[in-house]
Protein backbone atom coordinates (compact mmCIF):
# COMPACT_ATOMS: atom_id res chain seq x y z
CA UNK A 1 0.00 0.00 0.00
CA UNK A 2 1.37 3.40 -0.99
CA UNK A 3 2.43 5.67 1.83
CA UNK A 4 -0.06 8.45 2.47
CA UNK A 5 1.26 11.93 1.93
CA UNK A 6 1.13 14.42 4.77
CA UNK A 7 -0.01 17.77 3.41
CA UNK A 8 -0.39 20.94 5.46
CA UNK A 9 -2.35 23.97 4.30
CA UNK A 10 -1.65 27.22 6.13
CA UNK A 11 -4.07 30.12 5.66
CA UNK A 12 -3.47 33.40 7.46
CA UNK A 13 -6.59 34.81 9.11
CA UNK A 14 -7.94 37.97 7.39
CA UNK A 15 -4.30 38.60 6.53
CA UNK A 16 -4.23 42.15 5.13
CA UNK A 17 -6.77 43.43 7.65
CA UNK A 18 -4.98 41.68 10.53
CA UNK A 19 -1.68 43.27 9.51
CA UNK A 20 -3.31 46.70 9.58
CA UNK A 21 -4.73 46.00 13.05
CA UNK A 22 -1.30 44.79 14.16
CA UNK A 23 0.47 47.93 12.94
CA UNK A 24 -2.28 50.29 14.09
CA UNK A 25 -3.50 49.24 17.56
CA UNK A 26 -6.35 51.75 17.38
CA UNK A 27 -7.94 49.54 14.71
CA UNK A 28 -8.02 46.39 16.83
CA UNK A 29 -11.50 45.12 17.56
CA UNK A 30 -13.01 47.46 14.97
CA UNK A 31 -14.53 46.76 11.53
CA UNK A 32 -11.67 47.27 9.08
CA UNK A 33 -11.77 47.14 5.30
CA UNK A 34 -8.57 47.08 3.26
CA UNK A 35 -9.46 48.31 -0.18
CA UNK A 36 -9.42 50.89 -2.91
CA UNK A 37 -11.09 54.26 -3.18
CA UNK A 38 -14.90 53.85 -3.33
CA UNK A 39 -15.05 56.84 -5.65
CA UNK A 40 -12.85 55.18 -8.28
CA UNK A 41 -14.36 51.69 -8.42
CA UNK A 42 -12.03 50.28 -5.78
CA UNK A 43 -12.59 46.80 -4.38
CA UNK A 44 -12.20 45.16 -1.00
CA UNK A 45 -8.88 43.34 -0.69
CA UNK A 46 -9.56 42.09 2.83
CA UNK A 47 -12.19 42.40 5.53
CA UNK A 48 -11.57 42.01 9.24
CA UNK A 49 -13.67 39.51 11.16
CA UNK A 50 -15.49 42.40 12.84
CA UNK A 51 -16.91 43.63 9.53
CA UNK A 52 -17.82 40.27 8.00
CA UNK A 53 -21.16 39.86 9.84
CA UNK A 54 -22.41 42.85 7.81
CA UNK A 55 -21.94 40.85 4.61
CA UNK A 56 -18.66 42.45 3.58
CA UNK A 57 -16.20 40.18 1.77
CA UNK A 58 -13.16 40.40 -0.46
CA UNK A 59 -13.55 41.49 -4.11
CA UNK A 60 -16.72 43.37 -3.26
CA UNK A 61 -16.80 46.97 -4.54
CA UNK A 62 -15.64 49.21 -1.72
CA UNK A 63 -18.62 51.53 -2.16
CA UNK A 64 -21.00 48.59 -1.64
CA UNK A 65 -19.06 47.44 1.43
CA UNK A 66 -19.34 50.88 3.03
CA UNK A 67 -23.07 50.93 2.37
CA UNK A 68 -23.39 47.60 4.19
CA UNK A 69 -21.25 48.81 7.10
CA UNK A 70 -21.06 52.64 7.18
CA UNK A 71 -19.03 52.57 10.39
CA UNK A 72 -16.26 50.49 8.81
CA UNK A 73 -12.78 51.98 8.72
CA UNK A 74 -11.31 51.97 5.21
CA UNK A 75 -7.54 51.74 4.88
CA UNK A 76 -5.48 51.47 1.68
CA UNK A 77 -3.56 48.28 0.99
CA UNK A 78 0.21 48.11 1.53
CA UNK A 79 1.43 45.21 -0.60
CA UNK A 80 5.03 45.78 0.43
CA UNK A 81 4.19 45.30 4.10
CA UNK A 82 2.13 42.17 3.42
CA UNK A 83 4.94 40.78 1.26
CA UNK A 84 7.44 41.51 4.04
CA UNK A 85 5.48 39.45 6.57
CA UNK A 86 4.75 36.78 3.97
CA UNK A 87 8.48 36.35 3.47
CA UNK A 88 8.97 35.80 7.20
CA UNK A 89 6.24 33.16 7.16
CA UNK A 90 7.77 31.52 4.08
CA UNK A 91 11.10 31.19 5.92
CA UNK A 92 9.30 29.37 8.73
CA UNK A 93 7.79 26.93 6.22
CA UNK A 94 11.13 26.27 4.55
CA UNK A 95 12.78 25.46 7.88
CA UNK A 96 10.60 22.31 7.91
CA UNK A 97 10.39 21.33 4.24
CA UNK A 98 11.60 22.50 0.82
CA UNK A 99 8.25 21.39 -0.62
CA UNK A 100 6.35 24.66 -0.21
CA UNK A 101 3.80 25.78 -2.80
CA UNK A 102 2.63 29.36 -2.19
CA UNK A 103 -0.90 30.02 -3.42
CA UNK A 104 -0.82 33.69 -2.50
CA UNK A 105 0.90 35.89 0.06
CA UNK A 106 -1.31 34.54 2.82
CA UNK A 107 -1.60 30.83 2.10
CA UNK A 108 0.53 27.89 1.06
CA UNK A 109 0.65 24.10 0.85
CA UNK A 110 3.50 22.16 2.49
CA UNK A 111 4.36 18.51 1.91
CA UNK A 112 5.91 17.32 5.17
CA UNK A 113 5.79 13.58 4.40
CA UNK A 114 9.57 13.18 4.48
CA UNK A 115 10.01 15.79 7.21
CA UNK A 116 8.52 13.49 9.82
CA UNK A 117 11.88 11.68 10.10
CA UNK A 118 13.47 14.94 11.29
CA UNK A 119 10.73 16.79 13.12
CA UNK A 120 8.29 14.15 14.30
CA UNK A 121 4.65 13.56 13.34
CA UNK A 122 3.02 15.87 10.81
CA UNK A 123 0.55 17.11 13.41
CA UNK A 124 3.43 18.23 15.62
CA UNK A 125 5.00 20.02 12.64
CA UNK A 126 1.74 21.78 11.87
CA UNK A 127 1.32 22.95 15.45
CA UNK A 128 4.94 24.10 15.61
CA UNK A 129 4.50 26.15 12.43
CA UNK A 130 1.34 27.71 13.80
CA UNK A 131 3.09 28.61 17.06
CA UNK A 132 6.14 30.10 15.35
CA UNK A 133 3.97 32.25 13.07
CA UNK A 134 2.24 33.65 16.14
CA UNK A 135 5.52 34.27 17.95
CA UNK A 136 7.34 35.89 15.03
CA UNK A 137 4.54 37.89 13.40
CA UNK A 138 1.94 38.27 16.18
CA UNK A 139 -0.68 37.07 13.70
CA UNK A 140 -2.83 33.96 13.71
CA UNK A 141 -3.02 31.26 11.07
CA UNK A 142 -5.50 28.48 10.49
CA UNK A 143 -3.90 25.14 9.66
CA UNK A 144 -5.30 22.06 8.01
CA UNK A 145 -3.59 18.66 7.81
CA UNK A 146 -4.64 15.80 5.54
CA UNK A 147 -3.41 13.31 2.96
CA UNK A 148 -4.07 15.60 -0.02
CA UNK A 149 -4.37 19.25 -1.00
CA UNK A 150 -8.16 19.39 -1.26
CA UNK A 151 -8.72 17.98 2.20
CA UNK A 152 -5.92 20.05 3.76
CA UNK A 153 -7.35 23.29 2.38
CA UNK A 154 -10.85 22.32 3.45
CA UNK A 155 -9.56 21.51 6.94
CA UNK A 156 -7.88 24.88 7.35
CA UNK A 157 -11.18 26.61 6.64
CA UNK A 158 -13.38 24.62 9.02
CA UNK A 159 -12.55 26.41 12.28
CA UNK A 160 -11.38 29.87 11.31
CA UNK A 161 -9.94 31.95 12.78
CA UNK A 162 -6.95 30.42 14.60
CA UNK A 163 -8.04 26.87 13.81
CA UNK A 164 -6.21 23.56 13.60
CA UNK A 165 -8.03 20.64 11.98
CA UNK A 166 -6.77 17.20 11.02
CA UNK A 167 -8.67 15.15 8.44
CA UNK A 168 -7.66 11.49 8.37
CA UNK A 169 -8.61 8.62 6.09
CA UNK A 170 -10.81 7.37 8.93
CA UNK A 171 -12.76 10.59 9.50
CA UNK A 172 -12.75 12.17 6.04
CA UNK A 173 -16.22 11.05 4.94
CA UNK A 174 -17.63 11.82 8.37
CA UNK A 175 -16.19 15.32 7.94
CA UNK A 176 -17.14 15.81 4.29
CA UNK A 177 -20.61 14.32 4.03
CA UNK A 178 -22.58 16.89 6.11
CA UNK A 179 -20.94 19.89 4.42
CA UNK A 180 -22.83 21.80 1.71
CA UNK A 181 -21.75 21.04 -1.85
CA UNK A 182 -20.57 24.65 -2.16
CA UNK A 183 -17.55 23.71 -0.02
CA UNK A 184 -16.11 21.72 -2.92
CA UNK A 185 -13.55 23.61 -4.98
CA UNK A 186 -15.09 25.29 -7.98
CA UNK A 187 -18.73 24.85 -7.04
CA UNK A 188 -20.15 28.35 -7.37
CA UNK A 189 -23.62 29.71 -6.73
CA UNK A 190 -24.97 28.70 -10.15
CA UNK A 191 -23.71 25.11 -9.90
CA UNK A 192 -24.80 24.88 -6.28
CA UNK A 193 -28.33 26.02 -7.22
CA UNK A 194 -28.51 23.51 -10.06
CA UNK A 195 -27.56 20.71 -7.65
CA UNK A 196 -30.00 21.95 -5.01
CA UNK A 197 -32.86 21.84 -7.51
CA UNK A 198 -32.13 18.13 -7.93
CA UNK A 199 -32.06 17.46 -4.21
CA UNK A 200 -28.27 17.42 -3.90
CA UNK A 201 -27.43 19.77 -1.04
CA UNK A 202 -24.59 18.07 0.80
CA UNK A 203 -21.31 16.47 -0.22
CA UNK A 204 -22.66 13.16 1.05
CA UNK A 205 -25.65 13.39 -1.30
CA UNK A 206 -23.32 14.21 -4.19
CA UNK A 207 -21.08 11.28 -3.32
CA UNK A 208 -24.06 8.91 -3.52
CA UNK A 209 -24.54 9.73 -7.20
CA UNK A 210 -22.74 8.26 -10.20
CA UNK A 211 -20.83 10.26 -12.79
CA UNK A 212 -23.52 9.40 -15.34
CA UNK A 213 -26.20 10.88 -13.07
CA UNK A 214 -24.19 14.04 -12.49
CA UNK A 215 -22.99 14.67 -16.03
CA UNK A 216 -26.25 16.33 -17.21
CA UNK A 217 -25.82 18.84 -14.36
CA UNK A 218 -22.06 19.24 -14.16
CA UNK A 219 -20.89 18.36 -17.66
CA UNK A 220 -17.21 17.46 -17.91
CA UNK A 221 -16.68 18.46 -14.26
CA UNK A 222 -18.78 15.53 -12.99
CA UNK A 223 -15.90 13.07 -12.55
CA UNK A 224 -13.62 15.61 -10.91
CA UNK A 225 -16.24 16.79 -8.40
CA UNK A 226 -17.21 13.22 -7.61
CA UNK A 227 -13.59 12.40 -6.81
CA UNK A 228 -13.38 15.40 -4.49
CA UNK A 229 -16.63 14.33 -2.80
CA UNK A 230 -14.84 11.06 -2.01
CA UNK A 231 -11.89 13.03 -0.60
CA UNK A 232 -9.59 12.07 -3.49
CA UNK A 233 -7.06 14.49 -4.95
CA UNK A 234 -3.76 13.36 -6.49
CA UNK A 235 -2.17 16.75 -7.17
CA UNK A 236 1.32 17.16 -5.73
CA UNK A 237 2.73 20.10 -3.83
CA UNK A 238 4.91 21.96 -6.34
CA UNK A 239 7.51 24.43 -5.04
CA UNK A 240 8.01 27.63 -7.04
CA UNK A 241 11.26 26.39 -8.52
CA UNK A 242 9.66 23.17 -9.73
CA UNK A 243 6.45 24.76 -10.97
CA UNK A 244 5.89 25.35 -14.64
CA UNK A 245 4.07 28.52 -13.69
CA UNK A 246 3.39 30.93 -10.85
CA UNK A 247 -0.13 32.10 -10.29
CA UNK A 248 -2.57 33.83 -8.00
CA UNK A 249 -6.32 33.39 -8.15
CA UNK A 250 -9.40 34.34 -6.21
CA UNK A 251 -12.83 32.75 -5.93
CA UNK A 252 -15.55 35.31 -5.29
CA UNK A 253 -18.37 34.91 -2.79
CA UNK A 254 -20.78 36.15 -5.46
CA UNK A 255 -20.25 36.35 -9.22
CA UNK A 256 -18.69 39.64 -10.38
CA UNK A 257 -19.50 41.12 -13.78
CA UNK A 258 -18.10 44.65 -13.42
CA UNK A 259 -15.01 44.77 -15.64
CA UNK A 260 -13.31 47.56 -13.71
CA UNK A 261 -13.79 45.73 -10.42
CA UNK A 262 -12.28 42.60 -11.95
CA UNK A 263 -9.35 44.63 -13.26
CA UNK A 264 -8.67 45.90 -9.74
CA UNK A 265 -8.49 42.31 -8.51
CA UNK A 266 -6.28 41.37 -11.45
CA UNK A 267 -3.85 44.21 -10.74
CA UNK A 268 -3.28 42.92 -7.22
CA UNK A 269 -2.65 39.40 -8.55
CA UNK A 270 -0.11 40.68 -11.08
CA UNK A 271 1.73 42.62 -8.37
CA UNK A 272 1.96 39.51 -6.22
CA UNK A 273 3.14 37.15 -8.98
CA UNK A 274 5.73 39.67 -10.21
CA UNK A 275 7.15 39.92 -6.69
CA UNK A 276 7.34 36.12 -6.43
CA UNK A 277 9.12 35.88 -9.80
CA UNK A 278 11.76 38.34 -8.66
CA UNK A 279 12.11 36.59 -5.33
CA UNK A 280 12.83 33.30 -7.10
CA UNK A 281 15.06 35.05 -9.70
CA UNK A 282 12.79 33.89 -12.49
CA UNK A 283 11.19 35.52 -15.49
CA UNK A 284 8.15 34.46 -17.50
CA UNK A 285 7.28 34.60 -21.17
CA UNK A 286 3.56 33.79 -21.13
CA UNK A 287 0.75 35.55 -19.30
CA UNK A 288 -2.45 33.57 -18.73
CA UNK A 289 -5.79 34.61 -17.30
CA UNK A 290 -8.04 31.97 -15.78
CA UNK A 291 -11.71 32.93 -15.99
CA UNK A 292 -14.44 30.82 -14.41
CA UNK A 293 -18.06 31.72 -15.05
CA UNK A 294 -20.87 31.15 -12.58
CA UNK A 295 -21.94 27.94 -14.36
CA UNK A 296 -18.52 26.34 -13.67
CA UNK A 297 -17.37 26.82 -17.28
CA UNK A 298 -13.70 27.78 -17.18
CA UNK A 299 -11.68 29.38 -19.96
CA UNK A 300 -8.13 30.62 -20.21
CA UNK A 301 -6.74 33.45 -22.30
CA UNK A 302 -3.01 33.83 -22.89
CA UNK A 303 -0.44 35.99 -24.59
CA UNK A 304 3.23 35.21 -25.06
CA UNK A 305 5.76 38.01 -24.82
CA UNK A 306 8.76 38.35 -27.17
CA UNK A 307 11.03 37.68 -24.21
CA UNK A 308 10.70 36.71 -20.57
CA UNK A 309 10.20 39.35 -17.90
CA UNK A 310 9.52 39.80 -14.20
CA UNK A 311 8.84 43.53 -14.49
CA UNK A 312 5.56 44.41 -12.82
CA UNK A 313 4.48 47.05 -15.33
CA UNK A 314 5.16 44.85 -18.37
CA UNK A 315 3.23 41.92 -16.92
CA UNK A 316 0.36 44.25 -15.97
CA UNK A 317 0.14 45.84 -19.43
CA UNK A 318 -0.09 42.38 -20.98
CA UNK A 319 -2.61 41.11 -18.45
CA UNK A 320 -4.84 44.13 -18.91
CA UNK A 321 -4.70 43.79 -22.69
CA UNK A 322 -5.66 40.10 -22.51
CA UNK A 323 -8.47 40.87 -20.07
CA UNK A 324 -9.96 43.69 -22.12
CA UNK A 325 -9.85 41.55 -25.27
CA UNK A 326 -11.73 38.75 -23.47
CA UNK A 327 -14.17 41.18 -21.87
CA UNK A 328 -15.08 42.82 -25.17
CA UNK A 329 -15.74 39.49 -26.89
CA UNK A 330 -17.20 37.12 -24.31
CA UNK A 331 -17.08 38.83 -20.94
CA UNK A 332 -19.57 37.83 -18.28
CA UNK A 333 -19.93 37.51 -14.50
CA UNK A 334 -17.06 35.51 -13.03
CA UNK A 335 -16.93 33.14 -10.09
CA UNK A 336 -13.11 33.02 -10.21
CA UNK A 337 -10.34 35.14 -11.67
CA UNK A 338 -6.71 34.13 -11.79
CA UNK A 339 -3.45 35.41 -13.20
CA UNK A 340 -0.58 33.11 -14.13
CA UNK A 341 2.93 33.55 -15.48
CA UNK A 342 4.47 30.58 -17.29
CA UNK A 343 7.33 29.77 -19.61
CA UNK A 344 9.61 30.26 -16.61
CA UNK A 345 13.36 30.53 -16.89
CA UNK A 346 16.24 31.92 -14.91
CA UNK A 347 16.16 35.71 -15.06
CA UNK A 348 19.71 35.67 -16.48
CA UNK A 349 18.78 33.29 -19.31
CA UNK A 350 18.41 34.34 -22.93
CA UNK A 351 20.40 36.37 -25.38
CA UNK A 352 22.14 39.40 -23.93
CA UNK A 353 21.41 42.33 -26.19
CA UNK A 354 24.17 44.75 -27.14
CA UNK A 355 21.74 47.64 -27.10
CA UNK A 356 19.16 47.47 -24.33
CA UNK A 357 15.77 49.17 -24.26
CA UNK A 358 16.27 52.21 -21.98
CA UNK A 359 12.62 52.24 -20.90
CA UNK A 360 12.63 48.55 -19.97
CA UNK A 361 15.90 48.92 -18.10
CA UNK A 362 14.39 51.83 -16.21
CA UNK A 363 11.41 49.70 -15.19
CA UNK A 364 13.67 46.82 -14.14
CA UNK A 365 15.80 49.17 -12.11
CA UNK A 366 12.72 50.59 -10.42
CA UNK A 367 11.56 47.10 -9.38
CA UNK A 368 15.05 46.21 -8.11
CA UNK A 369 15.35 49.39 -6.09
CA UNK A 370 11.88 49.07 -4.59
CA UNK A 371 12.44 45.41 -3.64
CA UNK A 372 15.90 46.12 -2.18
CA UNK A 373 14.77 49.07 -0.09
CA UNK A 374 11.78 47.17 1.27
CA UNK A 375 13.89 44.11 2.10
CA UNK A 376 16.42 46.21 3.97
CA UNK A 377 14.41 48.98 5.58
CA UNK A 378 10.90 47.60 5.83
CA UNK A 379 7.43 48.58 4.77
CA UNK A 380 7.53 52.37 5.15
CA UNK A 381 10.71 53.02 3.21
CA UNK A 382 9.07 53.39 -0.21
CA UNK A 383 5.67 52.94 -1.83
CA UNK A 384 4.89 52.14 -5.46
CA UNK A 385 2.77 54.80 -7.14
CA UNK A 386 -0.43 54.02 -9.03
CA UNK A 387 -1.11 57.18 -11.00
CA UNK A 388 -0.05 57.21 -14.65
CA UNK A 389 -1.00 59.20 -17.76
CA UNK A 390 -4.53 58.55 -18.96
CA UNK A 391 -3.31 56.86 -22.15
CA UNK A 392 -1.12 54.36 -20.34
CA UNK A 393 -2.13 51.46 -18.05
CA UNK A 394 -1.24 51.62 -14.38
CA UNK A 395 1.99 49.68 -13.65
CA UNK A 396 0.87 48.21 -10.36
CA UNK A 397 0.22 49.13 -6.80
Amino acid sequence: MARLRRIIHVDMDAFYASVEQLDHPELRGKPVIVGGDPGSRGVVSAASYEVRPFGVHSAMPTAQALRLCPQAILVPGRMDRYAEISQTIRQIFESYTPLVEPISLDEAFLDVTDSENLFGPAEAIGRAIKTRIKEQTHLTASVGLASNKFLAKLASDLRKPDGFVVITEENKQETLDPLPVGRIWGVGKVTEKALYLRGIQTIGQLRAKTAAQLRPILGNAAEELLQLAHGQDDRKVEPDRQCKSLSSEQTFATDIGDGEVLLSVLMEQVEEVAWRLRREKLKARTVTLKLRYGDFRTVTRSETLPEGTNVTSLLWETAERVFRRWHSRSGGPLRLLGFGASGLEDERAGQQLLFVDPQQEKLKKLDRIVDKIRDRYGRRAVHRGTSVPADRPAPGK
